[in-house]
């Protein structure tokens, strides 16, 4: 495999920067959209596959698990592999997914495209180190601000594109435009973007990422089905006393492992656990509330505000997006300056206090939008950027894509939980009817409780000037 090193990267011509930061931005907004797009048209999927609020839940609950899954096995794969390689696999993957939705007869075949899709998460995870190993601090920082501001959405286009083909086409055009754009993606890709590292030797830590990928479904999908068919039932029990197990066992196998999939020593670092416990508090809060409970409630006669998908994203999902790709390059480039932790501080705070008007005055339309609307500077530009770039800060040199990739993963996990904690809240106070104002406003309540617990978490982060305990 060809090395490109920092220092021959670092004197090329701004066109070929350029071309690199284009290539790693289609990427990642390939599999983006697949995750932006489809949220206000999720009461078209209910309708046209005959289905209901749990199944489609589920669809996003395991969407952003494999997305959790794909974060750390294809970010520690690429150590070994290459991330260029892994990169174009990943983005195979997304084509298959797409493709399986864009066809899918009922929603079993569409979860598993879903799933599909999920793993394509990891482009971000490869997008950073790729970053991370070819540009300077500086650049790194703004180049990193613009791919996260991607992690938020396409500048809110995404959302209203994707409310306005499910009101006229239906959920499959969603896909195959998303399946256009990933087609497009992999020929920039493969001409833009140069090999950045040597495969390192060693194996992968293939029963670690086995350990976690079935103690994580287990627990997720426990909580998914446990409003449902309730918390005592034998069937979410199981699930979740078999996902506990798995990941009491996973530490253990990895302790002692030279090819880990994560460095045990470092999670244990105050600089790290705090650092992935907050990831996971805040996607869970954000995206419970922005990708499952908002669309639903936006677009509810009656129990909601009875809205089109094109009303309901324009008004409620493209504000935050949009005014994140403002924002995250210049938190971006700000972060280095003061500091990645501070960052993850400003952006956490700012988006705790956007909770506030959404859990008192959901039945508000003015000020569910202005909460979105700060969102959009708060989580999507400073809280995106700086969990991430923390993440890379905070790797061990041997291992630069252990952190990374498990930060990665907590995003997934975290959107996964948040999902999963809503849909099941919505299903608990309805009993599985039709949604109802007050199961909109408690799933807003869940949502804020993790948001709360970020807060809490993101104090803990210890500085980099102190030892890490």
């Amino acid at each position: 495999m060809t090395t490109v090193h920092d220092q021959s990267f670092a004197t090329a011509s701004p066109a070929r920067h350029a071309s690199l930061l284009t290539a790693l931005v289609l990427a990642v907004a390939g599999y983006q959209i697949n995750a932006t797009m489809l949220a206000p048209a999720l009461p078209d999927v209910m309708e046209r596959l005959h289905t209901s609020s749990g199944p489609a839940g589920l669809a996003q609950t395991l969407f952003f698990l494999f997305a959790a899954i794909g974060q750390i096995t294809i970010a520690r794969l690429s150590d070994y592999l290459g991330r260029r390689r892994m990169l174009l696999t990943t983005l195979l993957f997304l084509i298959l997914g797409e493709a399986v939705c864009a066809l899918a007869p009922n929603i079993e075949i569409f979860i598993v495209g879903r799933m599909l899709q999920g793993l394509s998460a990891a482009t971000f995870a490869l997008s950073y180190l790729i970053l991370h190993e070819l540009l300077s601090p500086g650049k790194f920082g703004r180049a990193l601000g613009i791919i996260t501001a991607v992690n938020g959405g396409i500048a809110g286009v995404d959302a209203i594109v994707g409310g306005t083909v499910a009101d006229t086409v239906g959920f499959r055009g969603i896909f195959l435009l998303s399946l256009l754009l990933t087609l497009v993606a992999i020929g920039v890709v493969y001409f833009s973007v140069p090999a950045t590292n040597v495969p390192r030797p060693g194996t992968m830590d293939w029963k670690g990422a086995s350990l976690l990928a079935v103690g994580l479904t287990g627990v997720l999908l426990a909580l998914n089905e446990g409003g449902n068919s309730g918390w005592v039932s034998p069937g979410p029990l199981v699930l979740l006393v078999g996902g506990l197990l798995c990941l009491v066992l996973f530490p253990r196998v990895e302790r002692g492992n030279p090819d880990a999939l994560i460095d045990t020593s470092a999670l244990a670092s105050r600089r790290v656990w705090p650092l992935l416990l907050t990831t996971v508090f805040t996607l869970a809060g954000v995206f419970g509330m922005l990708n499952f409970t908002i669309p639903l409630l936006t677009q509810t006669p009656d129990a909601g505000y009875g809205m089109s998908a094109t009303t309901s994203a324009v008004l409620f999902l493209a504000p935050a997006s949009a005014l994140g790709v403002i924002a995250a390059p210049l938190a971006g480039q700000f972060a280095p300056r003061i500091g990645w932790r501070r960052s993850v501080l400003i952006g956490v705070i700012g988006t705790a206090a956007a909770f506030v008007p959404l859990v008192l005055f959901p039945g508000a339309p003015w000020a569910v939008f202005a909460a979105l609307a700060v969102l959009g500077i708060t989580y999507t530009g400073y809280s995106l950027t700086a969990l991430t770039g923390l993440a890379v800060e905070s790797a061990p040199a041997d291992k630069p894509g252990s952190v990374p990739g498990l930060n990665g993963a907590c995003f997934g996990i975290g959107a996964s939980l948040g999902i999963a904690v809503a849909a099941s809240v919505v299903d608990a106070v309805t009993g599985g009817g039709p949604p109802t104002s007050g199961a909109f406003h408690a799933a807003l309540w869940s949502s804020a409780a993790f948001v709360a617990l970020a807060l809490i978490t993101a104090f803990l982060i210890k500085p980099a000037s102190q030892p890490n305990e």
